[in-house]
């Protein structure tokens, strides 16, 4: 280039002498400041058009919507609970009747002097109403009712019991017992469900029956029934219609006696409840 052109010539004419400019970098420089102006003409303009459209939109905007509608709540008066007095103690429960009793001498053997006048046993007519005991104590006649016992220097005297076929205790000291005791009856309800094993899966239920039955001084049994959920008093009750219920009233029917209740050291006839549990394995 010619020396007396070079302070009159563009700088981008001088960085490109002599280079090929039809390439496209030499076109991209010479336009870029009329690019860049395009660009921020057309972002102030994206940029006034959101502004508008914002205030036009809040013009015509409903005031009240958005807005909440805050009512005034009136809190409802708590009255205070006043501490009620308690109620009055039950009356106690009157003292049972008093049974004449005769008191119990042990035997000895002495000579006639010297047998004192309290020590005497009474007679054999007296007693045949009166309870023995370890003192003398005037009282109604014996009517049936069993005395408790009473206790003497030398140990327990018993009263007398008298039997009683027809009654059945609730509760014992002892109660019945399968032969063989829990290991005995656990082997013998696993074989009776095991034997029905496929009934049981197709009711598809597990759970705990209670049978509710009687056994004699004899250890027969008799008046076996499963006892509903609401006297049960388990959790996972199977009521009488359950197909585990079905299966231990049977089992209990047709089983072998059971060593009786006892009460006072004598075999009573008395109630048993029997549970019987049943769970179904996972598949």
């Amino acid at each position: 280039m010619d020396v007396n052109k070079i302070l009159t010539t563009d700088l981008l004419d001088l960085v490109f002498e002599g280079r090929n400019k039809e390439y496209g970098a030499y076109e991209l420089r010479r336009s870029y400041n009329s690019r860049l102006t395009r660009a921020l003409l057309i972002t102030a303009s994206l940029a006034l058009l959101i502004i508008l459209g914002s205030f036009i939109s809040n013009l015509t905007k409903d005031p009240n919507k958005g807005k909440v509608d805050v009512k005034e709540v009136q809190l409802a008066e708590i009255k205070e609970d006043k501490n009620e007095p308690p109620p009055p103690p039950p009356p106690k429960p009157p003292e049972p009747p008093k049974v004449e009793m005769a008191k119990f001498t042990p035997p000895k053997v002495v000579k006639d002097e010297e047998v004192k006048e309290d020590e005497k046993p009474p007679e054999v007519e007296k007693l045949e109403d009166t309870k023995i005991g370890n003192v003398n104590q005037e009282g109604k006649k014996d009517e049936g009712i069993v005395a408790p016992p009473v206790e003497d220097k030398g140990g327990v005297v018993e009263a007398p019991k008298q039997d009683d076929e027809d009654k059945v205790f609730q509760k014992v000291e002892i109660d019945a017992e399968f032969p063989g005791g829990n290991q005995g009856w656990t082997r013998y309800v696993t074989r009776e469900i095991e034997r029905n094993i496929d009934e049981l899966q197709e009711d598809g239920k597990s759970g705990t029956a209670v049978i509710l039955f009687i056994v004699d001084k004899e250890g027969a049994v008799s008046d076996v029934r499963a006892l509903p959920c609401s006297e049960s008093g388990v959790p996972d009750c199977l009521g009488p219609g359950s197909k585990l219920a079905e299966i231990a009233v049977n089992a209990i029917r047709k089983g072998p006696k059971w060593k009786p209740a006892v009460q006072n050291g004598r075999n009573v006839k008395a109630y048993r409840r029997q549970p019987v549990k049943f769970k179904l394995e996972e598949q």
